[in-house]
């Protein structure tokens, strides 16, 4: 079991994705160049739209091409979302004024009510703290 990183910052003529498609919430067909994906292998996958999320997929099963050589095609399990949505949100410490502009995804089909909790995820992600209702960055946790 192999992680493999095809986000847009590594571009990697090589190594690259040719397309990534959702088949349904939850599966994707992901075809790229390179790597040699085998099942049971972890895709790291830029989200469309976005400057630096990425999503995790679990590589189930990998057809290998002929032609052109090096090229497959892979079927993965990954996030449901039924209709993707990112965001831009900004965020400031309430310990020293330090402000965080961050991009989080949220399906949109869950409506409004689910942006907050989205948000606070992905504020926790960057490692950042919510102490009720005051958020910290991490020099001030620290303090």
């Amino acid at each position: 079991m192999a992680e493999h990183d095809f986000r847009y910052s590594l571009l990697n003529p090589q190594h690259t994705l040719t397309e990534c498609r959702a088949l349904a919430p939850g599966r994707y067909q992901v075809t790229g160049n390179g790597g040699s994906i085998q099942a049971g292998d972890v895709l790291l996958v830029t989200l469309k739209g976005s400057r630096d999320l990425h999503m995790r997929l679990d590589v189930e099963k990998v057809r290998h091409l002929i032609n052109p050589p090096g090229q497959w095609l892979a079927v993965c399990k990954g996030p449901q979302f039924k209709e993707l949505a990112i965001h831009n949100w900004q965020v400031n410490c309430d310990g020293c004024g330090k402000q965080l502009d961050f991009e989080f995804a949220v399906d949109a089909a869950l409506g409004k009510a689910a942006q907050a909790p989205a948000a606070e995820a992905r504020i926790a992600e960057l490692g950042w703290r919510n102490d009720a209702g005051r958020h910290l960055c991490r020099n001030c946790q620290e303090a």
